[in-house]
C-alpha cells in the first residue's frame, strides 16, 4: 500500500506564505493537491506530472502557488504564496499510479491514493 506522508500546514497570516510537504513510499508518481474547506467539496489545486516537467493549476492559485517534486526523495511541494483567507482548507496530497511520465492528472477520479490532509488556515 502507498503511503502518502503530508506536512507544514499551520496558521499563517493573510499575505503570508506557507510550503506544505508530501513523501511518497514506493515509486514516482504523478501527484496532486486538493483542498477542502469546511461545508465545501474537495477541489483540484495544482499537479505535477511524474517527470516533473508538467504541472496544472486551479485558476484561484497561478501566480500564487507552485507545485515542485525532488523525485530523488520521492517527495512533492506546494509553495503556497500571498495567501489569502479564502485558501484555508484541509489539503490534501494524492497519487496517480498511472505509468506516463507526461500526465498531470487534475480530476479526484484519476488519483488512487490519498493523504491524510494538512490544515491551513489564513487569518484576515
Amino acid at each position: 500500500q502507498v503511503q502518502l506522508v503530508e506536512s507544514g500546514g499551520g496558521l499563517v497570516q493573510a499575505g503570508g506564505s506557507l510550503r506544505l510537504s508530501c513523501a511518497a513510499s514506493g515509486r514516482s508518481y504523478a501527484m496532486g493537491w486538493f483542498r477542502q474547506a469546511p461545508g465545501k467539496e474537495r477541489e483540484f489545486v495544482a499537479a505535477i506530472s511524474r517527470s516533473g516537467g508538467s504541472t496544472r493549476y486551479a485558476d484561484s492559485v497561478k501566480g500564487r502557488f507552485t507545485i515542485s517534486r525532488d523525485n530523488a526523495k520521492n517527495t512533492v511541494y506546494l509553495q503556497m504564496n500571498s495567501l489569502l483567507p479564502e485558501d484555508t482548507a484541509v489539503y490534501y496530497c494524492a497519487a496517480d499510479r498511472a505509468m506516463l511520465l507526461t500526465v498531470v492528472p487534475t480530476t479526484m477520479n484519476e488519483y488512487d491514493y490519498w493523504g491524510q490532509g494538512t490544515q491551513v488556515t489564513v487569518s484576515s
